[in-house]
């Protein structure tokens, strides 16, 4: 990972947390240095945990979007049985990878590119070799998936 990467401290957090609210999910601040509960990587990777996406300052700002959308995926009453892991499913990463690049686009100062750029530097890999080339060029299956459970307009446009 490189010091480059978008953290939770260099936007204006209510702007994630408004996002995360008409999911039905909230973003809890851990304290510097404190372990991020349900964190699957651990060090400063977001965690999730119910409707409860945890993060601190020093969290990537695509971290905190990929888990919370594992969570907005999830219809509501499933989303209390999890607990760090929200899938085993190839098709519902793909299709949360999607998502997070698209809700980049709702962040003020974020967007869909810096979320791409930074998740090629987290280590991200695609068979296209970069998240841009995968999202512009062979991720239809996820964008489908996510229209057919009316979280992306037919145009791809968040619900």
């Amino acid at each position: 990972m490189t010091s480059s990467i978008l953290r939770l401290i260099d936007i204006d957090r209510s702007t994630i947390e408004s996002l995360l609210a008409r999911h039905g999910l909230s973003l809890v601040l851990v304290a510097d240095g404190e372990a991020i509960p349900g964190s699957f990587w651990g060090d400063d990777e977001a965690g999730i945990i119910g409707q409860t996406v945890y993060s601190r300052g020093d969290t990537p700002v695509h971290s905190v979007l990929h888990e919370a959308g594992h969570l907005i995926v999830l219809p509501p009453e499933h989303r209390s049985e999890v607990h760090t892991d929200a899938t085993d499913s190839i098709e519902e990463e793909d299709a949360v990878c999607y998502l997070q690049v698209v809700l980049g686009d709702l962040l003020p100062g974020v967007g869909r590119e810096r979320i791409m750029a930074d998740m090629d530097a987290w280590g991200y890999t695609f068979r296209l070799g970069s998240a841009r080339a995968w999202f512009e060029h062979d991720a239809e299956n996820a964008r489908i998936w996510l229209i057919g459970r009316g979280l992306l307009t037919p145009a791809g446009e968040p619900v």
